[in-house]
């Protein structure tokens, strides 16, 4: 009987999962499971300043995606305030998008800007939107109005 049991639950798992796949909308970098930010807690960011993994038991679900946290804090913080805490363009490159793109934001290359969450696809990357963050800011800004309902592979193939 356990074993039925495990079955049941390692194929409800499997649905959740696949439907958390096909949830998260193209204006939100998630991997095929549906996990924001590689696991990474948005909050602590701003509470503990730097990087810091999420725990896959404590979950909230924003715009079709799934962020994890690393205390019950955070995620009460988060839930009471999400737009305050993820990351801006959907957690895509914010340089990226200020070039019309969508890449990957690492969560190891960050930078809180008036209080909101950016992240780059890569040191040199973040080194290159340090040059002018206010700049590429107002340009990603303006492009995130035309790209976010675009998968990255629309935006490569024009």
């Amino acid at each position: 009987m356990n074993k039925v049991k495990s079955l049941i639950s390692g194929i409800a798992l499997s649905v959740t999962l696949a439907g958390a796949t096909l949830a998260a909308g193209v204006d939100v970098n998630a991997s095929n499971t549906g996990l924001a930010m590689q696991g990474f807690d948005p909050v602590a960011y701003f509470t503990v300043g730097e990087p810091t993994k999420g725990d896959y038991r404590l979950t909230s679900v924003y715009n079709d995606a799934t962020y994890w946290f690393s205390s019950e804090e955070n995620k009460a913080a988060f839930e009471a305030n999400p737009e305050a805490y993820a990351p801006a363009y959907g957690g895509f490159c914010a340089f990226g998008t200020a070039m019309g793109f969508k890449f990957d934001g690492d969560p190891n290359y960050w930078k809180i800007v008036d209080n909101k969450l950016y992240l780059n696809l890569s040191a040199q990357i973040q080194e290159r939107w340090n040059e002018d963050v206010p700049g590429f800011i107002v340009s990603a800004d303006t492009n995130w109005t035309d790209i976010a309902d675009k998968t990255p592979e629309e935006l490569q193939a024009q």
